[in-house]
């Protein structure tokens, strides 16, 4: 069995990501998930798009790809459509994902193409100065919203679930064994899968709602996170200002992939008898 540090270009580390964030562990946890399924790293390729998170590539050991803002799961889906005997892994951000890339998304998830998508879900864009996501909450201060983002934010999960994809998880930071867990379910996916990662984002999020650093904002997580599991035994005032984790999606459907070849095969079956039949034709004129 492969070990983690395997899937990591050790020469490119220590990793450049502010202190506290965690983008680290999310990377960590992808390539232990990867570790487990015991994958070829040959036949793994690792994209994202432009963000904090974007960075997690150069740091991975397979054939990785950085793309343009928001264009991830597009380029994404030219690979399967070209590869599909490879392990497409998108590692994105809640900007990147949701905001110019959310049209991407809604469409790789109701074609349900064979990509697994980690959604690095810190509330904002970390990049580029600390402006609001789609995922920033109601209230929170931006650089593009210094009053308070009157927004309404997405729920990642649901948006998911509603485009159509097959496997649909959530963990935080804090809960890095049940991140493992869910990204090495939906790497098993045939689907489309997506596991949104919340982590914390001290430097802009953090610094500027006067939440606390990088503790505090793990604490964060920690305390206001409930399991599915255990949500369905709580109140709804317990649940008032918690968020769920675990795993929402796992069923199977038809892959997009897989069923264009089988289109492609009945095309080329109709063809050849065209073919044959055309032959039989001019044999018999002559």
């Amino acid at each position: 069995m492969n070990t983690a540090l395997e899937y990591l270009r050790e020469n490119r580390l220590p990793h450049i990501w502010c202190p506290g964030c965690g983008h680290g562990t999310i990377m960590g946890a992808v390539v232990r998930a990867i570790a487990r399924l015991n994958f070829d790293k040959n036949k793994v390729v690792i994209v994202s798009g432009i963000g904090c998170s974007s960075r997690a590539p150069g740091y991975m050991d397979f054939d990785t790809l950085h793309t343009t803002h928001g264009r991830a799961l597009a380029f994404a889906t030219g690979i399967k459509h070209a590869r599909p005997d490879l392990k497409v892994i998108v590692m994105t951000g809640d900007g990147d994902a949701t905001a110019i890339g959310g049209n991407h998304f809604i469409h790789a998830a109701r074609r349900n193409i064979g990509i697994t998508t980690i959604v690095m879900n810190n509330n904002i864009y970390g990049m580029t100065s600390g402006q609001v996501s789609p995922m920033t909450p109601k209230g929170a201060l931006g650089t593009t919203a210094p009053y308070g983002n009157i927004d309404r934010s997405f729920d990642l999960v649901q948006l998911a679930q509603a485009s159509g994809a097959t496997y649909v998880g959530r963990a935080t930071t804090y809960h890095v064994p049940l991140l493992i867990d869910l990204i090495e379910h939906a790497l098993q996916n045939d689907g489309f899968s997506v596991v949104e990662a919340m982590t914390p984002c001290p430097t802009y999020f953090g610094r500027k709602n006067k939440m606390g650093g990088a503790v505090e904002l793990l604490t964060m997580l920690k305390d206001n996170a409930v399991n599915i599991k255990a949500a369905s035994a709580l109140s709804e005032e317990k649940l008032k200002g918690k968020f769920l984790i675990g795993e929402f999606v796992n069923k199977s459907e038809p892959e997009f992939t897989n069923e264009y070849a089988k289109m492609v095969e009945q095309v080329q079956r109709k063809f050849d008898t065209f073919q044959g039949g055309l032959r039989e034709c001019e044999q018999n004129s002559d």
